[in-house]
């Protein structure tokens, strides 16, 4: 029986094992899915060692960027980006091959591109891990401008402190690529004018859970435009499955 898995940490609610599980069940195919719970990356190694029929991993926080030292080669995309979320596992005789691929930026951009017009030309991205990378590459290759938002001083991010009504005007596209919101948190949101917010902002949440964010209901109470990340998830699980099975 084929393996695919999950690596991270910690992983909680993970929404690709009961994706991809249903997935083999209705569409009987002979595999499985794991979540592979491992503190620290090094332990990778012993995932691939004790899963022989391994054949793909998707890559979780936070070791996107730090799973990179451990493949064989790494997608173009995935390399621009400096994150991967996806491994193909290929073995041949004793050796095990790796490949990395970035799904984040196929599901994000096929996710956000219906909902782009003429005026949307810049666009904000709320944190600074290794997903608002993937999300940095997917608005570029749109045609906007971009900005990281960080709590922290860090090179080329603007504060939060610093993001005035003028500023969510001109960047009127939102991408929330921080966990701020999430499940158990609802009330929580980033620090933003909302006030400032009108019907030719977008205000797109990569959290799922809960489905709609209280970052999402303050936009929508100013005529925002508003997604959260599920739609992304499940195209980035359908890339994932052709990358593994060596369609890119």
């Amino acid at each position: 029986m084929d393996k695919y898995g999950l690596i991270g940490y910690p992983l909680g609610h993970s929404f690709s094992i009961s994706y991809f599980n249903e997935k083999f069940a209705n569409e009987h195919i002979d595999a499985e899915y794991i979540n592979f719970e491992i503190p620290t990356i090094d332990d990778l190694q012993e995932v691939l060692a004790s899963t022989p029929q391994l054949k793909g991993l998707n890559v979780t926080i936070p070791y996107k960027e730090k799973v990179i030292r451990f493949l064989d080669s790494v997608s173009p995309e995935a390399r621009a980006i400096g994150a991967v979320n996806v491994i193909r596992v290929t073995h041949k005789g004793n050796s095990v091959k790796l490949r990395g691929f970035n799904s984040d930026v196929i599901g994000f951009t096929k996710s956000i591109e219906p909902m782009l017009e003429k005026h949307h030309k810049k666009a904000l991205i709320l944190g600074t891990g290794g997903a608002s990378k993937a999300i940095n590459y997917g608005l570029k290759s749109l045609g906007l401008e971009t900005v990281f938002v960080s709590r922290y001083e860090r090179p080329n991010t603007i504060q939060y402190e610093t993001i005035t009504p003028d500023v969510v005007r001109e960047y009127n596209v939102i991408v929330n690529c921080t966990p701020v919101g999430m499940y158990p948190h609802f009330d929580e949101c980033p620090k933003l004018p909302y006030e400032a917010l009108d019907s030719h902002n977008i205000l797109y949440d990569l959290i799922y859970n809960p489905d709609q964010t209280r970052f999402m209901k303050n936009g929508l109470k100013q005529g925002a435009q508003v997604k959260n990340g599920l739609e992304m998830l499940l195209l980035q699980a359908f890339a994932s499955w052709e990358f593994w099975n060596g369609r890119e």
